[in-house]
């Protein structure tokens, strides 16, 4: 991308390199969202019983316009959206191919078990890459995701996959503003009525009761992490 990121990573107490490998966590918004959601994902392993995990927080190093570019990272393309402004597959192309492996080859982290996380804008580059990369992380967790512009890349066009097992969870705020549940889910209720053939993952939608936009993001990690790795059994 031409600019660089600041790269926070947590690692489990009980870490070790030359045991079993971890599941990774990464999270956008990283300025914001990695001093929140790492430290509280130590009380989701004792109160929830979720498995440890490496959490990375990627960053922009503040919010000022100038160094924080998430307007045009996390924008999918869409009727009215210059193309220089729709950064989703340039943003991704950073994630796949410099981020995860240096990640990944620094360490023991399960390629297998990667989650990303987005909040609000950040939760539109989620369903961008369960559409058009859904193979790359095996779950995702978009917290009151903002979706337009940009729903009319991610409504239909799904890639091929190769795993049977990808899931995406979509949390909305009761009180959230108005328009951004609606968007929510109806691009759940699109890909769920989707033929099987073309719908690379399974979804799910949860509400979070009283939950406002951003203030509710450990709520949405919760609901998320949870459904992933403890699933309800039938």
């Amino acid at each position: 991308l031409g600019r660089g990121f600041d790269i926070y990573v947590r690692l489990p107490p009980d870490y070790d390199p030359n045991g079993l490998s971890y599941p990774v966590v990464y999270l956008l918004d990283g300025d914001s969202l990695f001093p929140i959601l790492a430290a509280n994902h130590l009380f989701l392993h004792y109160d929830d019983g979720l498995p440890e995990a490496v959490i990375v927080g990627i960053a922009y190093g503040g919010f000022d316009p100038s160094v924080n570019r998430r307007n045009i990272d996390f924008q999918s393309p869409d009727v009215g959206v210059p193309e220089a402004e729709a950064g989703a597959e340039a943003f991704h192309t950073f994630l796949t191919d410099e981020l995860l492996p240096l990640i990944e080859g620094r360490f023991h982290v399960d390629p297998e078990q990667r989650v990303l996380f987005g909040q609000s804008r950040g939760g539109n580059l989620v369903l961008w890459s369960a559409v058009h990369r859904p193979d790359v992380f095996w779950g995702r967790i978009a917290s009151n995701p903002s979706l337009t512009p940009g729903m009319g890349s991610i409504l239909s066009g799904a890639a091929t996959s190769e795993r049977d097992d990808l899931m995406v969870v979509v949390t909305s705020g009761e009180r959230d503003r108005p328009d951004l549940p609606g968007e929510a889910a109806q691009w759940v209720e699109t890909w769920r009525n989707t033929d099987v053939e073309q719908r690379p993952f399974n979804s799910w939608l949860f509400r979070v009761p009283g939950g406002t936009h951003a203030a509710n993001a450990p709520d949405a990690y919760r609901i998320g992490m949870n459904w992933l790795f403890q699933p309800p059994q039938p």
